[in-house]
């Protein structure tokens, strides 16, 4: 079928508007790749150094070898998604053998689980550490031993770390290893349901302990779609995995052949070969689109309208929040995965999963059909799942029909006709609000603000009884300047009570929310943040404010808004403890939120 107008209109507008920067970019990888990896001209002793601890290596690298693969890896076992990691490099190595080759960990990169620090200190540091990730895989890569490089990450900021590292090295073919989900446990709504108890003081904390438990209860991803599994999925649309790689369970048989296999087909890729295909070329402005409508046809996270910004621009691509909007008004929500649905991950994966999906969003015009992917040429390639057949690993054509239309549905008759995600825009500035789990008559809240400079003061309101009426939720103070754009979403058990009691209830922050939120409609990344001035800090207590998800606007009403002071804040207490004061760097140089909020340019 031919693209739809849109996907082409889009597509060429991002072309033409990055059209100097990626053209600078492709330019010094050009010249990377004429010069080729530098094992080959280190001096012995250079050499030495670089093969001591190889072992049984040590001869095939100093020969010369069909190959020598990097892996840059953010294994650690506190964060469950990436505990199964700790025995990737083991099957790595051996697969590489088999083809001739070598393969050596280049670095390790960190690895923090959002779970752990929400509501606390240490959240403050969870975007900045993209950005550390990002430097740790060039940090890890700058030996320029390698012909190609794998990458060991799965969870929320992590992907979006390797991504824009390994783009500084984008010379060379990269191959991104899932772990995969964690088997089911108990169901996600009955967990929340158990938060929200807590949070009305119906149950103590031995319940919540014994649901939480019992919900995140083994290695692997957490089993509801948020942001990394939507970072799974776009690792897929975008060509990065294999295809069929993201939803395999860990410690299976399957799971450890598309391991193996992902570093045999590194290697493959390498300029070594006849079938070279660095990364620089398969994350074109195409990829990202593809991506992008990925991410509104399953209803994905909001984070990832950070990210992905963050990631194009490594590339020299320059994504705007209005190609998202444009994208999500033509691409039909396809899934529903909980925080949007019942279901988990796994569910969704039974279901069809993103193999269904692609084949659907090919046939209706939505996705660039001719990408590069590491496999193959052809995003049709990701309509495949693998099976693991007598002990081989093979590809088999993936189902045509969605095996559960409560989960998965064809985009004829798609969940709702436009995409998960609404840019909102109005004098506060401009926002993004997640609208694939919002009931459409939550999606328009006019009423009364209660302002916070911190979510623990509107824990305390609430815990006092002061939000009884319909209330706009404004927690400013929050942005990438401030202290570091942390999620919120520890704020939406109380929320969600006082939508139950039938309240208007909308939350608006120049913060971030998790990408397990969904119900409350959310208008965050607010944008300019309240420490650059923006309209966010003139808000008062009882202005009027409208958060208008079907319109996107997003407004102050008050005639006075313009005579207005800025407010100013205190953050002291966001500089210091929890490593907090290491990071004053990152705070003073981090850009805006429509620009990724990273510290590589504003």
């Amino acid at each position: 079928m031919a693209l739809h107008d849109t996907i082409l209109r889009v597509t060429d507008r991002i072309v033409e508007r990055s059209a100097d920067t990626r053209g600078a970019y492709m330019a010094r990888m050009g010249v990377a790749k004429s010069k080729g990896p530098a094992r080959g001209h280190l001096s012995c002793s250079n050499q030495a150094h670089a093969f001591a601890g190889a072992g049984t290596d040590q001869d095939a690298l100093a020969t010369g070898s069909a190959g020598n693969l990097g892996i840059i890896t953010a294994y650690n076992d506190m964060l469950s998604a990436h505990q199964p990691f700790e025995t990737y490099p083991t099957l790595i190595r051996d697969a590489a053998r088999q083809m001739g080759g070598t393969a050596q960990v280049a670095g390790g990169v960190p690895a923090m689980c959002d779970g752990v620090t929400q509501g606390e200190a240490g959240m403050e540091l969870s975007l900045f550490s993209r950005d550390v990730i990002a430097l740790a895989t060039s940090v890890s890569l700058s030996h320029n031993t390698f012909d190609a490089a794998v990458f060991l990450g799965v969870c929320d900021k992590i992907v979006p770390g390797l991504v824009i590292g390994a783009q500084a090295f984008g010379h060379l073919p990269a191959v991104f290893l899932p772990a995969g989900p964690m088997t089911s446990g108990l169901a996600n709504d009955e967990k929340a349901k158990v938060r929200q108890k807590f949070a009305a003081g119906e149950v103590g904390r031995d319940a919540l302990m014994a649901a939480e438990m019992a919900a995140y209860h083994g290695p692997g991803t957490c089993t509801f779609y948020g942001t990394a599994n939507t970072n799974q999925m776009l690792m897929e649309f975008m060509g990065l995995h294999l295809p069929g790689a993201s939803f395999v369970t860990p410690n299976t048989g399957l799971r450890e052949a598309l391991t193996k296999e992902g570093a045999k087909r590194a290697m493959s890729l390498s300029a070594l070969g006849n079938n070279y295909t660095p990364v620089c070329d398969i994350l074109d402005e195409k990829a990202f689109v593809n991506g992008i409508v990925g991410l509104n046809a399953t209803g994905g996270s909001t984070n990832l309208l950070i990210h992905l910004l963050a990631m194009a621009r490594a590339g020299g691509i320059i994504l705007d929040w209005e190609d998202f909007s444009e994208l999500s008004d033509v691409t039909p929500l396809l899934a529903r995965v909980y925080p949007n649905g019942l279901a988990d991950v796994n569910h969704f994966h039974a279901a069809g999963g993103l193999g269904y999906m692609i084949g659907e969003l090919l046939s209706a015009g939505l996705l660039h059909p001719d990408t590069k992917t590491v496999g193959g040429d052809g995003l049709g390639n990701y309509t495949q799942e693998p099976k693991l057949i007598d002990d081989e690993l093979t590809w088999v054509p993936g189902t045509e029909v969605s095996l559960n239309d409560k989960i998965l549905r064809p985009a004829k008759d798609a969940f709702q006709p436009t995409g998960g995600l609404k840019r909102m825009a109005g004098n506060m500035g401009t926002a993004v609000m997640k609208v694939s789990a919002v009931a459409p008559e939550h999606r328009m809240v006019t009423a009364p603000a209660r302002v916070f400079h911190d979510q623990e003061e509107v824990k305390a309101a609430f815990k006092a009884g002061e939000l009884t009426d319909d209330v706009i939720v404004v927690v400013r103070f929050q942005g990438p300047r401030a202290n570091g754009m942390p999620e919120l979403h520890s704020l939406t058990p109380m929320l969600a009570i006082l939508q139950g009691r039938g309240q208007k209830v909308a939350l608006v922050t120049d913060g971030r929310m998790s990408g397990a939120s969904g119900k409350i409609p959310a208008a965050i990344h607010v944008s300019p943040e309240a420490l650059d001035g923006g309209n966010i800090a003139k808000i008062k207590d009882g202005d009027l404010v409208r958060v208008d998800a079907e319109a996107g606007v997003l407004e102050i009403l008050v005639e006075d808004l313009d005579k207005r002071a800025v407010t100013t804040a205190d953050l002291t207490d966001y500089q210091a403890g929890t490593g907090r004061e290491l990071f004053s760097a990152f705070r003073n140089a981090v850009g805006s939120a429509t620009h990724g909020a990273s510290i590589f340019g504003t």
